[in-house]
């Protein structure tokens, strides 16, 4: 799977965590930055991860922040992303298989390397259900499109 990640100075040691994860998975993985711990601005990298995910250059996105909630708010600013924040395998699950998220944010300072690789896998290998889901995600497209232009 082609996936893009991107983190600020407070997610950085998780995201380099989940991209050998990810590698050794043999997912293609496509590093955005950013590169050092020195303070930097999560809106940047978010959109960075949200406009390749928008424009359907890629299968899915992940970002790292301190919580995860800073990234899925920016996220959700552009056109087809579904963004959260989860902190749990369970919450990974419902939201593909209801919500059909495509970007998952993840808490540098608040999940374990091992808690977060969890929550990936889960993200990564369970589709979205369709059916009566398929209804509601068709909602917030319809929405999307009547407030965002």
């Amino acid at each position: 799977m082609k996936i893009v990640i991107a983190s600020d100075h407070a997610g950085l040691a998780l995201k380099k965590e989940i991209i050998q994860f990810l590698k050794k998975n043999h997912h293609e993985v496509h590093d955005l930055g950013c590169e050092s711990e020195d303070s930097c601005d999560y809106p940047d990298y978010a959109a960075l991860v949200a406009g390749e995910v928008s424009e359907g250059k890629v299968n899915r996105g992940i970002l790292v922040c301190g919580t995860g909630i800073g990234m899925a708010v920016t996220a959700n600013k552009f056109k087809g992303v579904r963004a959260a924040s989860i902190f749990t395998p369970a919450l990974a699950k419902a939201s593909r298989e209801h919500n059909n998220l495509n970007v998952l944010c993840l808490g540098g300072r608040v999940l374990t390397t091992i808690e977060a690789q969890e929550i990936v896998q889960v993200f990564l290998d369970t589709p979205f259900e369709g059916g009566r889901h398929e209804k509601r995600v068709e909602k917030i497209r319809k929405l999307e499109d009547k407030n965002c232009g």
